[in-house]
């Protein structure tokens, strides 16, 4: 029952109404019986300073964040963990007695994804697809732990990916490049490849039929790990399948960050199963 002592934790972004987060998260806390409630709140670009402070004055506990705010909300924190600092960008806000401190689940989130799959990164060779804020989150960890990264990225944008692989560089020992999004540097680079991420939204509902990857690059031993979870199987997935690589869908990634945020946020391990039975039932309603 809701009242003046339930807390409060939240997602903020532009769109939010798609958001799996509620479901993921209240049914979490119902599972552990925990007072707390968990709301989207729509806040546009010029609104967002406004909805900090509001955030703040209202004692709420804490929230995500979404597109277009991972970045931009950076300098309206208190204080940063050292890989959202590394990163450069934030998904997940504590809100401990008026003091605003950021985190990047997403990062550890992908790695947690991995790890449950027996893959580890170091020494491996990856490429990943994109220099956005997945990207970004995807790349340092991959790199942190060790694995060399080739980003790709297509030629309007190369430049992202550019700075991307240097800021890497300075932080990490292992090698990161880039290169222009093209299907000879694709191939070239998959010829000694062990992981492929797709760190884009291609793939992404409603164009289900897209994939950046063609199927004949695909090859058996290769882990595939596409970061879309809606549609649950993408093209490339189903491709990758095909061709007989180890397929790692984005659902993994989605529940993790989740539960790595639900945790810091309430002190308690997040019940698992039940925040991925909730995420996949919601994107099946969707599908449907």
């Amino acid at each position: 029952m809701i009242s003046a002592k339930t807390r409060i934790c939240g997602l903020i972004g532009d769109p939010v109404v798609h958001s799996v987060s509620p479901v993921m998260h209240n049914a979490s806390f119902k599972k552990l019986g925990l007072d707390y409630i968990y709301l989207p709140f729509k806040v546009e670009t010029h609104n967002l300073y406004g909805a900090i402070a509001g955030v703040k004055t209202l004692g709420i506990r804490g929230f995500n964040v979404t597109i277009p705010h991972k970045v931009a909300v950076i300098p309206l924190l208190d204080e940063l963990e050292s890989l959202a600092m590394k990163i450069g960008a934030v998904n997940t806000i504590v809100n401990d007695e008026g003091c605003f401190k950021g985190y990047n689940t997403d990062a550890d989130g992908f790695l947690k994804a991995l790890l449950e799959k027996d893959i580890q990164p170091k020494g491996k060779k990856a490429i990943v697809l994109g220099a956005g804020g997945a990207s970004r989150a995807i790349s340092f960890i991959l790199a942190e732990k060790g694995a060399e990264i080739v980003i790709l990225n297509r030629k309007l944008e190369l430049n992202w990916a550019l700075e991307l692989a240097n800021k890497i560089s300075l932080f990490s020992k292992t090698e990161a490049r880039a290169m222009e999004l093209t299907d000879d540097n694709l191939s070239l680079a998959l010829d000694a490849a062990d992981i492929l991420v797709n760190a884009t939204s291609v793939g992404m509902s409603p164009n289900i039929d897209r994939s950046l990857v063609p199927k004949n690059l695909l090859k058996p031993g290769l882990v595939v790990f596409d970061a879309v979870y809606n549609p649950l199987k993408t093209r490339l997935l189903s491709d990758a399948e095909l061709a007989g690589a180890k397929t790692i869908s984005g659902i993994e990634m989605l529940v993790w960050q989740g539960a790595l945020a639900f945790e810091l946020w309430t002190g308690f391990r997040a019940p698992l199963d039940v925040m991925k039975k909730e995420a996949i039932k919601l994107l099946k309603d969707h599908e449907d």
